[in-house]
């Protein structure tokens, strides 16, 4: 399955995923510049992306403890969530997300 990933350069990048990874470890692991400082743990909002509107739907709704991180994370949008807490599978093949710009 595929992930589509834009950069913060505004640059597109299909992403393959294997079922059952974390959004946050695709990229991580293909060397997109995401910090992902808790390794996957919902405890810092380093992961923060924005979901393409056309698959917010798709998703399970966040959780408090995300809502409640996303809090720390830098330009929350409606569309914004931890790239942590989506795991990949089938029915996200296709997913389109966006970096969010990080803290400076």
């Amino acid at each position: 399955m595929m992930v589509r990933v834009t950069d913060r350069d505004g640059q597109e990048r299909e992403l393959e995923a294997l079922e059952g990874w974390r959004l946050m470890e695709v990229i991580r692991d293909w060397g997109l510049p995401i910090k992902a400082e808790c390794g996957g743990a919902c405890s810092c909002a380093t992961c923060h992306v924005y979901v393409d509107p056309d698959w917010l739907g798709k998703l399970h709704p966040p959780l408090a403890e995300e809502i409640e991180r996303l809090d720390d994370a830098f330009d929350v949008r409606p569309n914004s969530r931890l790239s942590c807490q989506i795991l990949m599978s089938e029915a996200l093949d296709g997913l389109k997300v966006t970096l969010a710009p990080e803290l400076a």
